[in-house]
């Protein structure tokens, strides 16, 4: 009565060891398990008892009779086949573990080609690794703006690489920025960017030759698709603005004219390091929004037009660390080059065209 529960005893503990063995750093807990005693005091019990040679269900028949397998006067053949039997039996984890007690070659061979399928595993994931790593480099090179991070909107990130703060002299184009700049104080620039298309569909692509011509009433009224967009204030302001555009573009010849010559044609290049040094507004931020109100626009205080300046490009605010600071300083650099060209030629038809004056009076007076 006394030496089954002792059976039991044992057998559970050989079965919890060799379980615990089964990890990824088998290898490394081998060796001193492999020498312990309890494993032999099992094998004898588990031999007078083979009717109870199997715990929980599983066959422990080669265990059994690895004591003949320890005693030195078996063949190493047989116990290499015996290690063999079990290492190909079903459970092929525990008969692994107790064959290892007979002959450990076999087993570190196995143990081995695992350690081997566990470092080419391990390769693959250091050349996954380094591709992030080269993938995190290339956004790394193109710093942003602090304000445009990897969680923005794509097309505010497209907007702020293609966009915003390069130089703008296209009346049309001057337009649209000034209508989204005023949809700045109802909508965000993520808000404002993923319905431009719509923008651009209620306000004929933002002519202002046409957009003067709108019915507001109609544009306005509700199941309108621009009551959508904005409230009733800002789209009667739109059409009042397309009116005075197309008189400051009379009087100037367009309207590119008239805003770059606030700033002498030339960017404002702010040189900002950080993004709490952006003011909301300038003094010629105030200068342009009192010519404008002047002028019979509506709806552009001097913080619209602050915005407008910088989508614009009449300022560059980007932050110095930006990769796009130096790309619209060169673009603004460039158009500077070519004013100062197109001006020395102006200057030389002039010249001539005086020449000429005078050399005809002298012929007439001679």
């Amino acid at each position: 009565m006394s030496g089954a529960p002792r059976v039991n005893k044992s057998m559970h503990v050989t079965e919890s060891k060799s379980r615990s063995i089964l990890g990824l750093a088998g290898n490394k807990a081998l060796g001193p398990i492999s020498g312990q005693k309890p494993v032999s005091k099992t094998s004898k019990k588990i031999d007078m008892s083979p009717e109870k040679g199997s715990v929980g269900g599983k066959n422990q028949g080669v265990a059994a009779s690895s004591p003949p397998f320890r005693s030195s006067g078996v063949p190493s053949i047989l116990r290499r086949q015996v290690s063999l039997n079990a290492s190909c039996s079903s459970d092929a984890s525990t008969d692994s573990f107790q064959s290892r007690a007979s002959t450990g070659r076999i087993y570190r061979t196995s143990s081995n080609s695992r350690g081997r399928r566990l470092l080419a595993s391990k390769t693959k994931v250091v050349v996954i690794d380094s591709s992030s790593e080269v993938s995190s480099d290339d956004l790394q090179t193109k710093k942003r703006c602090a304000w445009v991070t990897s969680s923005s909107d794509q097309s505010y990130t497209v907007f702020h690489d293609e966009e915003w703060g390069v130089p703008v002299h296209d009346d049309k184009k001057l337009f649209e920025l000034l209508v989204l700049s005023g949809a700045l104080s109802e909508l965000t620039w993520p808000a404002i960017l993923n319905k431009r298309h719509l923008f651009r569909e209620v306000f004929a692509d933002f002519d202002p030759t046409v957009v003067e011509k709108f019915n507001e009433k109609k544009l306005v009224g509700p199941g309108s698709a621009a009551s959508s967009l904005l409230s009733e204030l800002k789209l009667r302001a739109i059409v009042e603005n397309a009116r005075q555009m197309s008189k400051v573009i009379d009087e100037f010849g367009s309207f590119d004219k008239y805003i770059w010559s606030f700033v002498n044609y030339k960017p404002i290049i702010s040189r900002f390091r950080y993004p709490r040094q952006i003011p909301v507004k300038t003094p010629k931020a105030d200068v342009i929004s009192k010519d404008l109100i002047r002028r019979g626009f509506r709806c552009v205080g001097p913080t619209v037009i602050y915005s407008f300046m910088q989508v614009a490009g009449i300022t560059n605010d980007h932050l110095c660390t930006c990769f796009r600071f130096h790309e619209c300083t060169a673009i603004a650099e460039s158009e500077e080059v070519k004013v100062k060209e197109d001006e020395e030629k102006t200057d030389e038809g002039m010249q001539s065209c005086i020449c000429n004056g005078i050399e005809d009076l002298n012929f007439a007076s001679g």
